[in-house]
């Protein structure tokens, strides 16, 4: 069933992630950030503070992670609370829509965790075709 979709007052096409001019692009390109891939489900627990998240996900900086949890208040997935405590005490959480999304992602995450084995597999199969066979020694 295609949905119409109206937006500050007129019709719009319904959202085809195929067709490039479609909006559903820039969120299918936020969703496949590595960061946005390990923020989400990381919230799925309940509200987490700054910190916290920098020491559960491994190696992401603290401008990343800024950056990606701007990114996804910006796009109704989670919500900054902000307790106006001193010293300042600020979480994060997953909205509705959030959650919604947390679930999907988690299930790549167990696909990847699962299957890479047999994509590493496939990497060093890959690596013994690109190199070229040694050259029988010529005297």
């Amino acid at each position: 069933m295609v949905r119409k979709i109206v937006l500050e007052g007129r019709e719009c096409p319904p959202p085809n992630v195929y067709a490039e001019a479609c909006p559903s692009r820039a969120i299918l390109e936020l969703i496949a950030d590595k960061w946005t891939l390990l923020i989400l489900p990381a919230l799925k627990r309940g509200p987490v503070r700054n910190g916290d998240l920098m020491r559960l996900i491994e190696g992401v900086s603290q401008k990343m992670l800024t950056q990606t949890l701007r990114e996804l208040e910006r796009n109704g997935l989670v919500s900054r609370i902000d307790y106006g405590e001193i010293p300042p005490r600020v979480e994060y959480a997953l909205t509705d829509l959030g959650r919604s999304l947390a679930d999907a992602v988690r299930k790549l995450d167990c696909w990847a965790e699962a299957h890479i084995p047999q994509v590493m597999a496939a990497r060093a199969e890959f690596s013994k075709k690109e190199r070229p066979a040694p050259r029988p020694a010529q005297g």
